[in-house]
């Protein structure tokens, strides 16, 4: 941290005038990157992606809180995240009848899910710069906040029209949570560590969509559906408590100490350099996040394209005649996250150590080969399985019940894997890179939800599963690239971001006063 009021004054000056200058003549279609913050402080979001074997200098960024502490928080985030992705699935087993209360067909209440999924797809373009400048915890608390009054209007909605506005709204706060716990699992855990801590921050956000159905088949049985939405005000309520007494601030340091002292007009320029939601979208230039995100979104297309037909599909096929009986099949998947949240975090972590040890310095791209196996070969198998045997109706209920629970584990020995090379691949700015990584997949998540049950009626649940299937196939091809590839796609991307800076730095020094 600066020493001296005139060393942060310069400093505030310097930046402001090299802003001010680009604000003006800002054009959102360019690639350059906007302009990053200068290191002020150590922080392991300004620590390089390839390194040795973390130092003890590097390792007290992570002590800040005890070891109990990062658990607790962990617990937190892990609970938000959990709120977010149970409601876009609570209502599937009451589809029917959120239907006929607004008297339409159920595949217009499965495009209130799709539009769901797509606000917490957009809302990530926002909710990543917002943690960086602010810090997490007062963005977590005021989402938090909000999630918990758009439930409430969900569960009052008096027609179809505010369902839907409402249940957007909701999706667009949720999605901070999922935001905010992965940059604070970074914020707290050494890199050798937050695999597993990412492990059990994202079996809230698996089990949530896989337990949602069943619960909401419990409840659309004997009550009515509203009582659903009342239940997700209620978690948002406590929620809410959770953030306020126990999520303390975890960002090592918030971009918005730069502004102090700076005039209005400043303040609004680099307002919007730091804010800009097409910062997130202009990461996609380098191709190892865009090949990871597609592995993402491969994993969540396949995981809600698989849940949200189940009352459609199995329900026929095994003569079920109530919601609780098809919210049963949601306890496999469910199960299996759980399951694989004891092993998947470690297995990631086990792989990246192996590595450190066979390089001699740790290479975020080794992180990815954990997930290879799950992603190629058992989730594709699987879902496969699960699609060809309804489709022929051979083996009865334990057969798609064992592959539902199979891949729900598998799952969980690619998320964290995916989800923490997001946040050691650029740690500058890994709040917006898991943003974006977000954004993608819940966008995937969209299209699934929404063309799944009008497939799975044209063509069988047999194809769209290999579909599924083969959409799983080629994500793993390019993430097996970006293991090989991905150091070399990064330096030299890095190379010509520093030779454009370095460039534009000299016509400055060759221009007349």
């Amino acid at each position: 941290m600066l020493n001296t009021n005139t060393a942060s004054d310069d400093r505030h000056i310097d930046l402001a005038a090299d802003l001010e200058k680009h604000c003006s003549s800002i054009d959102l279609t360019d690639e350059q990157p906007p302009l990053e913050h200068a290191v002020s402080v150590v922080s392991h979001h300004d620590m390089p992606s390839i390194v040795d074997t973390p130092s003890r200098g590097q390792d007290e960024i992570y002590n800040k809180f005890p070891a109990h502490r990062k658990r607790i928080i962990a617990a937190v985030v892990s609970f938000c995240g959990f709120l977010a992705p149970i409601s876009s699935t609570t209502v599937l087993s009451a589809v029917p009848e959120v239907a006929a209360t607004y008297r339409c067909d159920g595949t217009i209440i499965n495009l209130s899910n799709a539009m769901y999924l797509v606000f917490m797809g957009v809302s990530p373009m926002f909710w990543g710069p917002i943690g960086n400048v602010y810090g997490r915890r007062w963005v977590s608390i005021i989402s938090a906040t909000l999630f918990f009054a758009f439930s409430i209007g969900t569960a009052v909605a008096p027609n179809l029209a505010s369902f839907f506005i409402f249940r957007m709204l909701t999706a667009f706060q949720g999605t901070s949570f999922l935001i905010i716990g992965s940059s604070a699992i970074g914020d707290i855990y050494k890199p050798t560590e937050r695999g597993t801590a990412m492990g059990w921050f994202l079996s809230g956000t698996l089990i949530g969509p896989a337990l949602g159905p069943f619960v909401g088949g419990i409840i659309v049985t004997f009550r009515s559906w509203r009582a659903i939405f009342w239940l997700q005000a209620a978690l948002g309520g406590f929620g809410t408590l959770l953030v306020v007494f126990l999520f303390p601030e975890t960002i090592h340091y918030k971009k918005s100490e730069e502004l102090k002292g700076l005039p209005p007009r400043r303040k609004v320029c680099i307002m919007w350099q730091w804010l800009n939601p097409f910062r997130i979208i202009r990461l996609y230039r380098y191709p190892n996040l865009l090949t990871v995100a597609l592995a993402s979104s491969s994993l969540v297309w396949n995981m809600y394209s698989l849940l949200t037909p189940i009352r459609y599909v199995l329900n026929p096929r095994f003569d079920l005649t109530s919601p609780i009986q098809s919210g049963l099949f949601y306890i496999a998947p469910g199960c299996g996250y759980l399951f694989g949240t004891f092993f998947g975090g470690r297995w990631a972590d086990h792989i990246v150590k192996k590595w450190i040890k066979i390089r001699g310095e740790r290479v975020s791209e080794d992180r990815l080969r954990s997930c290879l196996a799950f992603i190629g070969a058992v989730i594709p198998g699987c879902i496969l399985i699960y699609g060809w045997s309804i489709e022929k109706r051979k083996g009865g209920i334990p057969l798609p019940v064992i592959m539902m629970f199979l891949q729900g584990v598998a799952q969980l020995f690619c998320f964290p894997s995916l989800n923490t090379y997001c946040l050691d691949v650029m740690q500058g700015r890994s709040a917006e890179v898991v943003a974006g990584n977000y954004m993608v997949r819940y966008l995937f998540g969209a299209l699934g939800t929404a063309v799944c049950l009008p497939a799975i009626r044209k063509i069988g649940v047999g194809w769209f599963s290999t579909i599924s299937a083969g959409f799983l196939v080629i994500a793993t091809f390019a993430t097996y690239v970006t293991t090989v590839k991905g150091r070399d796609w990064r330096e030299r991307m890095d190379h010509k971001k520093k030779t454009r800076k370095d460039q534009e730095a000299h016509v400055e020094e060759v221009e007349p006063n």
